[in-house]
């Protein structure tokens, strides 16, 4: 399984000289050090007002502080993260839907048959809504994942109607005693109008056989995209109200200081699982505290290299 510290690896390279001037025992903090800090820390996607409140932090304790710089930096980056502490995929209702969205490439189907893993192994029956009906690949890939974890998948024909295929499964989970129902939709321009009028239509349909579905409105961001990603999101959330964030290609990203704008962007919503590899089991929990120290565990040979 990756370590934290091993897919925060490209977004830890960014600012790793710049940050080292500040947290190494005995080092001085002066104006130069403070300035190159600053530039590298935007430069890993970190939202600069946060990035001025740090510098100002910084050079407030070392004023009249006496905490060490990088005590100063892991309290004030560990403030700014949304994380959810209660199970993700406890609802206190059976069947739970969720529903998965995101722009193409965002990683969803294969998220999708990752997360339903995760509950599986926690004893959750499980069933999968192949509603990205645009793809027959997407279906067929669902399908074998549903193979592998012993979950029924309901699908459609390639280019049925992807809010039919979502009532039917929602009917599906309820007449099997269904856990939780994923619903995998179809990857689509959050530029669309049109496309996003077609996530409304779908939670219209799954409301028909539930009133109060879905339970959970995840939204998969792809890490690579840094602060595009919660532009994306931003979007999707005023079409279809999200509930979390699954964070995906976190180790292929050098720009994972933008989810310390989540809270800022998106108030109120988890990051619920991030991605830290490609298996199965590098689909993890969100932690806040770890991901802050993946952050600066500067030559601390935890795995690095």
């Amino acid at each position: 399984m990756v370590s934290w510290v091993q897919a925060l690896k490209k977004t830890r390279n960014v600012f790793a000289s710049a940050i080292q001037g500040v947290i190494s025992d005995g080092a001085e903090i002066d104006e130069l050090t403070l300035e190159q800090l600053e530039v590298a820390l935007i430069r890993a996607d970190l939202p600069p007002r946060l990035v001025a409140e740090l510098i100002s932090d910084l050079e407030e304790n070392q004023l009249h502080g006496t905490q060490p710089p990088k005590e100063v930096l892991r309290d004030g980056l560990r403030a700014r993260l949304v994380m959810q502490e209660t199970d993700p995929f406890d609802f206190g209702v059976k069947p739970a839907c969720i529903l998965l969205l995101g722009v193409n490439g965002a990683g969803k189907t294969t998220t999708c048959a990752k997360l339903a893993h995760r509950a599986a192994d926690m004893d959750r029956k499980v069933l999968l809504g192949a509603a990205d009906t645009f793809r027959a690949a997407g279906t067929e890939q669902l399908r074998l994942w549903g193979e592998r974890l012993n979950a029924p998948v309901v699908s459609g024909r390639q280019g049925s109607d992807a809010s039919a295929v979502a009532f039917d499964a929602m009917d599906a989970a309820h007449a099997r005693g269904m856990d939780l129902l994923f619903i995998d939709t179809a990857g689509r321009m959050h530029t669309k109008s049109h496309l996003m009028e077609e996530l409304r239509k779908m939670v219209r349909a799954i409301q028909k056989r539930d009133p109060e579905a879905p339970h959970g409105t995840w939204m998969i961001l792809d890490a690579s995209l840094g602060q595009n990603s919660l532009n994306q999101a931003k979007i999707f959330h005023d079409a279809v109200p999200l509930t979390g964030l699954v964070i995906t290609k976190l180790d292929g990203s050098s720009k994972a200081g933008f989810l310390f704008n989540v809270h800022q962007q998106l108030p109120g919503i988890p990051v619920l699982f991030t991605g830290l590899g490609e298996q199965a089991e590098d689909l993890v929990r969100f932690d806040a505290d770890a991901f802050v120290e993946g952050l600066l565990s500067l030559g601390s040979g935890t795995g690095d290299d």
